[in-house]
C-alpha cells in the first residue's frame, strides 16, 4: 500500500531543496531520579514526530490514517533527533518495542517513541539545601543543519505535557519548552529544542537529618557550663562527645554530595556550629588553667603567711609623673583584671551561659534571613 520498494528512503523528503520541517511534541511521564553526585537526572517521557513525506501518501476513500509498529519504522526515513549531553539512554522495548508510526493519507506522518534518558544537569550548590536547579534536556538532529532539517515545537508553549509528577527531595515549580540555534565550528548551525525545568529541593529532610542534629550538639555542648569546673572527667568527656558527633555529621554530608571547589550553605552552618562546640571546649581548657592558677596561688598565700610582712610596709615608693602614673594605673587596670578572671574563674563559665547562645542564636537569625 505504501510502495517502500519503489522509493530510496536513504535520503530525506524534498532532498536537495527547501529544509523539512519536523515538529515536536513530547509529554514527561516521570522523573526518576536526580543525582547531586553525578550531577544528572533520568527522565521516562514520548518523544512524537511530525513531518509530511509524500513518497508515503496513499490513495483513501475514508480518510483514514494507518497505523503500524517499529518493525516499517526501519525501513523509512525519520528524523536524526538526539539528546545532546545525554549520558545514556534507551528505547523501551516490554513487551514489543514501545514505537507506534501513524501515516495518512496525505503523506503527513506521526512518529511517537517512548524513552529514558539520563542527562547531564549543571547544578550550583552554593545554596545548597536551600536551592533551586534550573535542568534542560536538549533535542536536537545529528546530521542534518538547520538548512536540511527546521526543527520546531509543534504547538508552542503546548508541545510540552507533564503527568503529575511527584519527587522525594524536589517540588517541580515550572516546566516549559523553548528553542534556539546551536554552532558547530565544522558542520554549521542547528536547531535545538529546550525542555526546561526547575526544581526546588524540600528542606524538611535536611532539617531532620542535618540541622536539627546539629542544633542539639550545639546546645549539649553548653551543658558543660552548669557543670561544676572541678568535674574533669564528666566536662572533657561531653565536650569530646559533641565535637565527635559533629565531625560524624559533617563527613556524612560530604559523603552524599560532590566534591565541589566552592562552600555551600549547608558547610557554612555545618562549620559554624562546630566552632560553637569546639569553643565549649576551649572554654573548659580555660576555665580548668584558671582555677588551678588560683589554687596555686591560694597554696603560696598560705605557705607566706607565716612570715613577717612589716618590712614591705617601711619600703618607699617614688613619686611618678602624672603620665607615668597614668600608664601605670592602665597597666594595673588590665592586670587587676586579669587576676580577677584568675580569682573568680567560675565567672567563665556564668559568661558563657548567656554570651553562647545569645551569638548562637543572632548566627541563626542572620544564616536563615541570608538563605532561606
Amino acid at each position: 500500500m505504501l510502495r517502500i520498494e519503489d522509493h530510496d528512503f536513504a535520503m530525506r523528503p524534498g532532498f536537495g531543496g527547501s529544509a523539512i520541517p519536523v515538529g515536536i511534541d513530547v509529554q514527561v511521564e516521570s522523573i526518576d531520579s536526580i543525582s547531586e553526585v553525578n550531577m544528572d537526572f533520568t527522565m521516562t517521557l514520548y518523544l512524537r514526530h511530525y513531518w509530511k513525506d509524500e513518497r508515503l501518501a496513499f490513495p483513501s476513500s475514508n480518510n483514514l490514517s494507518r497505523t503500524f509498529d517499529g518493525r516499517l519504522v526501519k525501513k523509512i526515513w525519520k528524523p536524526d533527533v538526539f539528546f545532546v549531553h545525554s549520558k545514556r539512554s534507551f528505547i523501551h522495548d516490554t513487551t514489543m518495542e514501545n514505537i507506534m508510526l501513524r501515516v495518512y493519507p496525505d503523506g503527513n506522518i506521526l512518529y511517537s517513541v517512548r524513552i529514558t534518558v539520563t542527562s547531564l544537569c549543571s547544578m550550583d550548590f552554593s545554596r545548597f539545601p536551600l536551592d533551586s536547579q534550573n535542568c534542560s534536556l536538549e533535542l536536537e538532529s545529528y546530521a542534518y543543519a538547520e538548512s536540511d532539517l527546521m526543527l520546531y515545537w509543534k504547538n508552542g508553549n503546548d508541545s510540552l505535557r507533564t503527568d503529575e509528577i511527584a519527587l522525594s527531595q524536589y517540588f517541580i515549580e515550572e516546566f516549559h519548552p523553548s528553542h534556539g540555534l546551536a554552532l558547530y565550528s565544522s558542520t554549521g548551525w542547528y536547531n535545538r529544542l529546550y525542555i526546561n525545568f526547575i526544581l526546588r529541593r524540600h528542606i524538611f529532610f535536611f532539617m531532620l537529618q542535618t540541622y536539627f542534629p546539629t542544633m542539639l550538639m550545639v546546645v549539649l555542648s553548653w551543658v558543660s557550663f552548669w557543670i561544676d569546673r572541678r568535674a574533669v572527667p564528666a566536662r572533657v568527656s561531653l565536650g569530646i562527645t559533641t565535637v565527635l558527633t559533629m565531625s560524624t555529621i559533617i563527613t556524612g554530608v560530604s559523603a552524599s554530595m560532590p566534591q565541589v571547589s566552592y562552600v555551600k550553605a549547608v558547610d557554612i552552618y555545618l562549620w559554624t556550629s562546630f566552632l560553637f562546640v569546639f569553643l565549649s571546649v576551649i572554654e573548659y581548657a580555660a576555665v580548668n588553667y584558671f582555677t588551678t592558677k588560683e589554687e596555686m596561688k591560694k597554696l603560696k598565700q598560705l605557705k607566706l603567711s607565716g612570715y613577717d610582712a612589716s618590712q614591705a610596709m617601711n619600703s618607699t615608693t617614688p613619686d611618678l609623673p602624672p603620665v607615668l602614673g597614668t600608664r601605670l594605673r592602665r597597666r594595673r587596670s588590665i592586670r587587676q583584671s586579669v587576676n580577677h578572671i584568675m580569682s573568680n574563674s567560675y565567672k567563665i563559665d556564668s559568661y558563657s551561659r548567656i554570651f553562647f547562645p545569645l551569638a548562637y542564636f543572632l548566627f541563626n537569625i542572620i544564616y536563615w534571613s541570608i538563605y532561606s
